[in-house]
């Protein structure tokens, strides 16, 4: 589904030019273009974009004002400001009051998309609702599911700590659902009405982590042409999500440990003290109490990330969940794909029960899914979880080296001879290029250690395209990092 986006500029060459620019980019379309705040406002009833780009600058009602008016009758609704280099402090001012970003004019296309698809990704964590444990789950909800007393001491602590401001550590192995319990947090807090932003700190070059989080000002290093404001300071009143937090670097551990004890803190560069009122989320699968003893994580940093901690139990020390979560991605990947909900044999379901899942549950949900693509809505058998445990490598041989291109060809040529072999009917062709496109996109992801910007230009993709290909494969980190 194409990123819808509405455009608020009065220069009317520089808005078509976006215009088109948005119109032409793959996995976008523009649906509205305003010379007015007023024309802008007018249009989102209608429209109904996913994202809003507004100069700061406009006649009449100026873009600070129509921002205000925006976040009061779509408070959830990102809007990215654009601004002239002359003008940065009112953006900044603007990002304060709870826009997604801004970007300075003139501005490189390939940055304005990033913007854009990161605010897409941010709409959609605080929009997509978290369901806790539903009788009757409804396959378009996320949802933690389980009844298991593990679980139930999950729940527990959900709603103790939601309504509070404590900083909360959520510990558990790859998998096991991290990321749903901060969102289940975040949507139940007093703060649900202002933004979550989530910062995966491993995917982020450990030389940009710094500024990431804390912004810098202009001239700080060779390429800071404008001050920007990081992530703790875009996100004041909200909520940041620190996602694997043992990973980050000591100095950087400092500089967090200071915005926990303080609410403050300095860009890069600068001099200035600034002051934010940020609730803090953290997870992380690793054993901090070891990484602390192995001089790598701050024992101060621990203790005041430590204020509430929230344990996820892997999957396969609550297995009688796994019947209740199949039955959910079930009924999820039959909506995906339009078909019935497939019957399960009693010994497809003994599998699934007795598989370790290293993985955890993120692992159970692409084993269903891999299944449902090859029985496409047929009942499931034992044969076709067995296949679908062995993950979707199996169609394609080990990946040859780059320069031989004749044994490339060779190995290709032989993955299609035994596809051919193994398949008939109106999918065959779809299935095999489905599984040769992930294949391509995860070894990708792992040959730029997850940077997504660089895995598409690497790919000849638009970060959109390659983050919708990710959605739709099911690509989590784990699929290409754990190899490393």
């Amino acid at each position: 589904m194409a990123i819808k986006v509405s455009i608020v500029e009065d220069n009317e060459q520089l808005r078509t030019t976006l215009a088109k620019m948005i119109s032409r980019s793959e996995g976008f379309e523009c649906l509205g273009h305003h010379p007015s705040a007023e024309a802008g406002l007018a249009g989102i009833p209608n429209e109904k974009p996913d994202v809003v780009l507004m100069d700061i600058n406009l006649p009449g009602m100026n873009g600070l004002e129509a921002f205000q008016l925006m976040k009061e009758a779509h408070p959830k609704l990102p809007v990215i400001i654009m601004t002239a280099y002359g003008t940065t402090d009112s953006a900044i001012e603007a990002t304060k009051l709870g826009a997604f970003d801004y970007q300075a004019k003139p501005f490189e296309p390939h940055d304005m998309l990033q913007t854009v698809d990161q605010a897409l990704e941010c709409f959609r964590l605080m929009q997509r609702e978290v369901e806790i444990d539903p009788a009757e789950s409804r396959p378009t909800r996320d949802a933690l599911i389980g009844q298991s007393a593990g679980m139930q001491e999950v729940y527990k602590a959900i709603g103790r700590v939601a309504q509070s401001d404590a900083t909360v550590l959520i510990r558990g192995e790859t998998g096991v659902g991290k990321e749903l319990v901060a969102r289940a947090i975040y949507q139940h807090s007093r703060r649900s009405n202002d933004s979550l932003l989530v910062v995966n700190c491993t995917a982020i070059p450990e030389t940009l982590l710094e500024s990431e989080l804390f912004g810098y000002e202009r001239g700080a290093f060779t390429g800071a042409h404008s001050r920007r404001i990081g992530k703790f300071e875009q996100a004041n009143r909200g909520t940041v999500l620190l996602d694997e937090i043992g990973d980050i670097p000591l100095s950087t551990q400092a500089k967090i440990l200071r915005v926990l004890q303080e609410k403050s803190f300095q860009r890069i560069g600068g001099n200035e003290t600034i002051s934010v009122d940020v609730r803090v989320l953290a997870a992380t699968n690793l054993n901090l109490e070891r990484a602390i003893e192995e001089g790598r994580f701050r024992e101060d940093l621990y203790h005041r990330l430590n204020v509430v901690s929230i344990h996820i139990p892997p999957l396969r020390e609550r297995r009688d969940d796994i019947p209740k979560l199949v039955n959910y991605f079930l009924k999820h990947f039959s909506g995906e794909h339009e078909t019935d909900k497939p019957p399960l044999s009693p010994e497809a379901m003994e599998l699934l029960r007795h598989h370790p899942w290293p993985g955890n549950v993120r692992e159970l949900r692409h084993c269903i899914q891999r299944t449902m693509i090859f029985t496409r809505g047929r009942a499931i058998q034992a044969e076709n979880i067995r296949r679908a445990l062995k993950g979707p490598t199996e169609l394609l041989p080990e990946v040859v080296a780059d320069g031989d291109r004749e044994a490339q060809t060779d190995h290709l040529l032989l993955a299609a001879r035994r596809h051919l072999a193994a398949h008939r009917g109106p999918i065959t062709h779809s299935r095999f290029m489905a599984t040769a496109d992930r294949l391509l996109v995860t070894e990708a992801l792992r040959m730029t250690k997850g940077n997504q910007t660089h895995a598409a230009e690497l790919l000849g993709l638009t970060r959109p395209t390659l983050a919708a290909k990710m959605q739709k494969y099911s690509i989590e980190r784990e699929d290409y990092l754990r190899w490393d």
